[in-house]
């Protein structure tokens, strides 16, 4: 097994600037609020280490294959809006609700990925996709950073009660057709490992980069196979 550099980085940027975002998305870096990071290897709880590997998806490149065609046919009764990201009760139930769902490293608040006074613009442009049923009820929000020629998946919460919609694969599926709509030339859907870990959804979708630490070169995924159906 070849482990990458050891990197672990961190800045507080208190304003970053769409080209400025493109250019650490493209190096590897994320963000939660004002704080900055990148790292390359992960150390988890039972003690082994994973290998940490930044996606990047090529927009003009994907297509939507027969799993997302029915996902998206079976929320097509939802409500679809975007607009400038938020965070307020409602957002924090749906979050609280949802990260039951985690065994290990959960966040207490929604806030811990939006810190700021105004999650729209601090420390950069956020627009959240959110899917709301016909009778008003918000079922799903996925938050999206804005770059100038790319975008990045900050986060996704949506009702564990309605999971059998597949309402995080439809929310990343509306924010690849906004950044396909708004010409953006990448969206980068944050950070997954070479290990077996519960980021491995990321990977089954095509037109993916990974970034390697060593070369720091952004080279070809191709995507990995969905498991058989139970």
């Amino acid at each position: 097994m070849e482990f990458p550099p050891v990197i672990f980085e961190q800045e507080i940027l208190t304003h970053a600037s769409p080209q400025e975002m493109d250019r650490r998305w493209s190096l590897g870096w994320r963000h939660f609020g004002e704080e900055f990071f990148r790292y390359s290897l992960s150390l988890n709880e039972d003690g082994s280490w994973h290998r940490i590997q930044p996606l990047r998806m090529v927009v003009a490149e994907f297509t939507l294959t027969a799993r997302h065609r029915r996902i998206l046919k079976k929320n097509a009764d939802l409500i679809m809006e975007t607009g400038p990201a938020r965070v307020d009760a409602a957002r924090e139930a749906i979050f609280l609700r949802h990260r039951e769902r985690f065994k290990s490293n959960i966040p207490d608040s929604l806030r811990v990925f939006f810190p700021g006074a105004d999650p729209a613009t601090q420390p950069c442009a956020c627009q959240e996709i959110r899917l709301t049923a016909p009778t008003g009820e918000l079922l799903a929000v996925s938050f999206l950073d804005l770059g100038q020629e790319a975008c990045s998946s900050v986060y996704a919460i949506f009702e564990p009660a309605a999971s059998a919609r597949s309402l995080g694969i439809c929310t990343f599926l509306h924010e690849i057709a906004y950044a396909q709509q708004t010409g953006r030339r990448y969206l980068y859907p944050g950070y997954a490992t070479v290990e077996p870990s519960h980021y491995d959804y990321k990977k089954t979708f095509a037109a993916l980069e990974a970034y390697h630490w060593r070369s720091r070169q952004w080279l070809p995924l191709p995507p990995t196979p969905l498991p058989p159906a139970a």
